[in-house]
């Protein structure tokens, strides 16, 4: 059995993973094939989520509920040598540019050409966003984006995992921290607590402790090693004014791997952002603690800059060609 199986059947409740409608699968520009999870009808409005660092589709779960439950057709996948997505040859191919090619591929599988969706992604998953600002597809695709408990640059010194007060020692312990190969072992009331203690906020529920645990634990630990290497040295600023479609930012008022000066610095490079959200007492997690103001957020994009643009485009539409048949019958 393997460990994705074996995580699968140790999560419950609403972190439980759903049965997808269907899938289909992407091809990455290096040739890498990976399957793409499609939820809900086909004629909802279209939403794309890409996790975060160790993680996987399975962080998406109580998210996907909510969205599904509300109308909403929900897009997911792994990053690269996470879950059922293949992991590189070697620790030197991951790079932010690989993000970017997996998303952009994503997009051209499992949404029409053209069709717009509202895109959002988590820890990693908004640095992937924000790799693959200017991209052909992301432009053609993005109606609105979210960036969820994320950070452009300067990771490590701004991290407050490790509470050293000098920031050049935060850097340090955190860039070995990132890197580390050491397996994390077994799921234990230990491992969980620190765990808990890094990635959740204060006095979490048990239950989202839990499947914190099992997901990250499920992650392989070369990945896990190569994937940190890249986010120790990630420097995404200057492609942040690109994102030029409306961007909301949610952020954890306790995160301590991306904290809250991360969220308010993109929004000021951001060309529209809509609002900067904070979730109160929550951690880097969010998605996993507060699905409901996550996946809230995102049925709002959805709400005015999607769904609401159709009817729009459909009326302009109707307006020109009962202007050019006026114009026809007058000549």
């Amino acid at each position: 059995m393997s460990r994705l199986t074996t995580t699968t059947d140790e999560l419950a409740g609403r972190y439980a993973p759903p049965t997808p409608a269907r899938e289909v699968t992407a091809r990455s520009g290096d040739g890498v094939t990976f399957p793409v999870e499609i939820h809900g009808r086909d004629s909802d409005p279209a939403v794309v989520l890409s996790h975060g660092w160790t993680c996987s589709t399975l962080f998406w779960a109580p998210v996907i509920r909510e969205l599904t439950a509300t109308g909403h057709r929900v897009v997911v996948y792994d990053q690269r040598g996470h879950g059922r997505s293949p992991a590189a040859a070697t620790p030197a191919v991951y790079s932010t540019a690989m993000l970017a090619d997996d998303l952009c591929a994503v997009l051209d599988a499992a949404l029409a050409p053209g069709e717009k969706a509202v895109i959002g992604g988590h820890s990693m998953g908004g640095m992937t966003l924000m790799a693959a600002a200017g991209r052909a597809q992301l432009r053609s695709h993005a109606a609105a984006l979210m960036l969820c408990s994320t950070g452009a640059q300067h990771l490590t010194g701004q991290a407050r995992v490790i509470p050293f007060r000098s920031e050049r020692l935060r850097h340090h312990a955190h860039r070995a921290l990132l890197g580390s190969s050491v397996p994390l072992g077994p799921v234990t009331a230990l491992t969980r607590k620190a765990l808990a203690y890094g990635t959740l906020g204060p006095r979490p529920d048990p239950a989202t402790v839990e499947a914190t645990a099992r997901i990250v634990h499920a992650c392989p630990t070369g990945v896990r090693a190569a994937w940190g290497g890249v986010l120790a040295g990630l420097d995404l600023s200057a492609k942040v004014p690109h994102l030029d479609a409306p961007t909301a930012v949610v952020i954890g008022t306790h995160d301590r791997l991306t904290p809250l000066p991360h969220a308010h610095r993109m929004a000021a490079l951001l060309p529209d952002c809509t609002g900067v959200h904070r979730l109160e007492r929550r951690g880097h997690m969010t998605p996993l603690e507060e699905p409901e103001t996550v996946a809230e957020v995102l049925a709002g994009l959805v709400s005015h800059h999607l769904t609401a643009v159709a009817p729009q485009a459909a009326t302009d539409a109707a307006t020109r060609t009962g202007a050019a048949t006026t114009k026809e019958k007058s000549a």
